[in-house]
């Protein structure tokens, strides 16, 4: 964004760039909020962040402190633009909603799209929710309701209820005219629904199609068959896929009867990619659904669980370790050498790990052969073995003066490289077989297996030799 000049009590006030050239927030723009906030000046506040897009609005209100966000709300009033509640994090939003009359939130919703006013209402307290909803008008009632009937993350939740449906026998020219006199339509959109009396869908035509045809031509005549649309049950991660594969801009969302009750478009599936991504990647790690502007309390909450639950799998490796507690004091060297073969096989079978849970998330495990992926991560698993067994032979003989101890290692090395490999497709396929979600508990799965095999193929390999000796 570039520098803006705008008037202020008739003299030009330079603004500061919203943000730097990295795309970050700007300094100066959030020190120059903060003294409007500071001071009350509402009319210069409004300058500043009246004309910001949303979602520039919802990363100042994650800049700047609880107590000034508050103050921002209250300076602005009805300037406020409510979208930017759809774009912070879930605890910032339910902080602001906290200190705003359920009259204030009714009067906000009324204002926005159906999926936006959906995503910030459904975090509220069910009896602060009824007592919105129990202000507005009751078509805009009824609508709300109806979209929290459907599941959670589900298209029904995503859609929005403002969209251009027309008989297929209206003409063009009626068409056109209806867009151009109708000022209840929605402020952006791409297609043109048709429907029959029952408003079931027909199909779609497109503004540029409906553009460049003659007015008497009849909607029917060139409208597109409905090739996609999704029903309102389902799952919003599998419309997004439907959008990814078929480069969509919009759709249509049906109920059980085939009628049209809504659109998502791409902006809502924008949002639901970085989401399921963001939600992926968490529950890998173990921290669940934490956001940087959770408290220092639910941080600790979220993550102690998992920590728990991967304490007693270490407990398992150690308890591996305790089997050879005789032939550790027998030689020194393995107690130094023997994490680097449990370290080298979590860090492989996390690798393979992330792909398969990766390929199970976007269902592209479905269009190969599982046997075929199986078998390559088992044969990557033996070529780095044998490739890093080589390495650390050498490394380790040499450090120690006994090829046998390097030989030892290397063996090891490579049973638990293929282990790893395995294990990291094996497991997210037996969870996803299992109904469990392979995002949230593979990973422990996995480091266990590496872990014990690991110490196992290496302590147990040096055991024996020792035994022959």
């Amino acid at each position: 964004m570039q520098t803006d000049t705008l008037p202020r009590e008739d003299e030009e006030t330079t603004l500061p760039q919203v943000r730097d050239e990295e795309g970050s927030l700007n300094g100066a723009y959030l020190a120059a909020v903060s003294e409007a906030i500071e001071t009350s000046d509402a009319e210069r506040l409004r300058v500043l962040i009246g004309d910001l897009h949303e979602s520039d609005l919802g990363d100042v209100l994650q800049a700047i402190s609880r107590e000034e966000r508050e103050a921002l709300i209250a300076l602005m009033g009805g300037d406020f633009d409510w979208t930017a509640l759809t774009e912070v994090d879930e605890t910032v939003r339910d902080e602001i909603l906290e200190t705003i009359p359920n009259t204030a939130i009714a009067e906000a919703v009324r204002e926005l799209d159906s999926d936006d006013a959906i995503g910030i209402l459904e975090d509220l307290a069910d009896e602060d929710r009824e007592e919105i909803l129990a202000a507005l008008p009751l078509a805009e009632r009824i609508k709300l309701e109806r979209s929290f009937d459907y599941p959670e993350e589900s298209a029904g939740r995503r859609m929005t209820t403002r969209f251009i449906a027309v008989p297929p026998f209206w003409t063009v020219g009626q068409t056109i005219d209806f867009l151009r006199e109708d000022d209840r339509l929605p402020d952006d959109f791409t297609e043109v629904f048709v429907v029959d009396p029952r408003f079931c869908f027909l199909g779609t035509v497109s503004l540029d199609r409906l553009l460049r045809t003659k007015r008497p031509v009849r909607i029917e005549e060139i409208m597109g068959e409905v090739t996609h649309s999704v029903s309102a049950t389902d799952d919003q991660e599998e419309v997004a896929r439907l959008f990814e594969r078929y480069n969509l801009l919009s759709v249509g969302v049906v109920d059980e009867s085939d009628r049209l009750v809504g659109v998502i478009t791409i902006d809502d599936i924008v949002d639901v990619i970085e989401e399921e991504a963001d939600e992926d990647i968490k529950r890998l790690a173990g921290v669940g659904d934490e956001e940087l502007t959770d408290t220092f309390v639910s941080a600790v909450r979220s993550r102690f669980i998992w920590l728990l639950l991967n304490l007693g799998t270490a407990l398992l490796a150690s308890a591996v370790i305790g089997l050879f507690d005789g032939t550790i004091s027998q030689m020194v060297a393995l107690a130094v050498l023997m994490p680097i073969v449990a370290s080298m096989g979590g860090n492989a079978g996390t690798q393979t790990m992330t792909v398969a849970v990766r390929a199970l998330a976007t269902r592209d495990i479905e269009t190969i052969n599982p046997i075929r992926f199986i078998t390559r991560e088992a044969l990557v698993g033996l070529a780095n073995g044998m490739l890093f067994a080589i390495i650390i032979g050498v490394v380790a003989g040499l450090w120690f003066s006994s090829t046998q101890l390097g030989g030892i290692i290397a063996v090891a090395m490579i049973i638990n490289m293929v282990a790893a490999g395995l294990a990291g497709i094996l497991i997210p396929l037996a969870l996803e077989k299992a109904g469990a979600d392979p995002a949230i508990a593979s990973s422990v799965f996995v480091t266990t297996v590496t872990d014990v095999v690991g110490f196992f193929a290496f302590l147990g390999l040096a055991a024996w030799w020792f035994a022959i000796s």
